[in-house]
């Protein structure tokens, strides 16, 4: 395993990566001298610019960028917290795997390489309002399956998810992380009505009141109420930093996995960039920090 054991997951978030100065500097001084008004192509050059910090060169490359998407199945799906029963996630990496899903369709169109990795969806976590989602050793094992995915020859990296369950255990990561209670941070997922959002905001209220006094250590928070495919996500986006790789971030669940992690590094999240705010209010509330 990439993450044998805790303390090599401390000794990752302890010791990170940083940009290349130089090549920043020369990225910019690029945009600056290129036959264009000074700053008119906004964002675009903001990124230009980020990218070839993280590549380390001056004139950033997008030769090799891959999704990669990860999929795990919930415990905690038990308490009426979906819209969808579990068997969905193997339902949709059946579709993802011959091609009929959206993210198919939008890889292809973008030239991006596409993974897809289910983990042990024949073996939910365990309903995490009752005891912790996952054992250490689970837990390691998905974060170095999300890292072991990572190519080091990538120009850039998406991490995506497949989980029935999982805006749940996004929103119990991002609560027992960074604080605040279920309301806080749940959303309708995947179509729930008022009534079931206030359902979901009690299961992330019972978990966070179960594990309340869980250390506050990344592998303890992904691990009591995590899942597989998130502490996969945060294993690949880990991992990336390591090899100086920028990372997009798609959505709440994916964002998620960065909270356990930011919480003891509040830098990790340097080299990622989001790709859009989506209407789950955990979102804006992760990416405002």
């Amino acid at each position: 395993m990439i993450y044998p054991h805790a303390d090599a997951l401390d000794t990752a978030l302890a010791t990170l990566t940083v940009p290349h100065r130089e090549a920043i500097a020369a990225a910019q001084a690029r945009q600056d001298r290129l036959t264009k008004p000074r700053g008119s192509l906004g964002r675009l050059e903001e990124i230009a610019v980020f990218m070839a910090g993280w590549q380390g060169r001056e004139v950033p490359r997008l030769d090799r960028a891959a999704c990669i998407v990860f999929a795990g199945n919930h415990g905690v799906v038990a308490q009426g917290v979906s819209a969808f029963p579990a068997e969905v996630t193997a339902q949709m990496v059946a579709n993802f795997e011959t091609g009929g899903a959206a993210i198919n369709a939008l890889a292809g169109a973008a030239g991006m390489e596409l993974a897809i990795v289910p983990i042990a969806l024949e073996n939910p976590t365990q309903d995490f309002t009752q005891g912790p989602a996952m054992s250490a050793i689970e837990c390691l094992q998905a974060l170095s399956i999300g890292a072991a995915a990572v190519d080091p020859g990538l120009d850039l990296l998406l991490v995506g998810e497949m989980g029935i369950g999982n805006t749940t255990a996004a929103a119990a990561l991002c609560a027992l992380a960074l604080g605040g209670s279920g309301s806080g941070w749940v959303g309708a997922g995947t179509g729930l009505d008022e009534h079931g959002v206030r359902r979901k905001a009690r299961v992330v209220d019972q978990a966070l009141q179960l594990h309340h006094d869980a250390p506050r250590k990344p592998l303890e928070t992904l691990r009591r109420v995590g899942g597989r495919e998130i502490a996969a996500m945060a294993g690949a986006i880990l991992r990336a930093r390591e090899l100086r790789i920028p990372v997009m971030l798609d959505g709440f669940i994916a964002t998620s996995a960065l909270a356990p992690l930011v919480a003891t590094a509040p830098g990790l999240a340097a080299h990622c960039l989001a790709g859009h705010t989506s209407r789950e209010p955990g979102h804006a509330r992760l990416l405002a920090r």
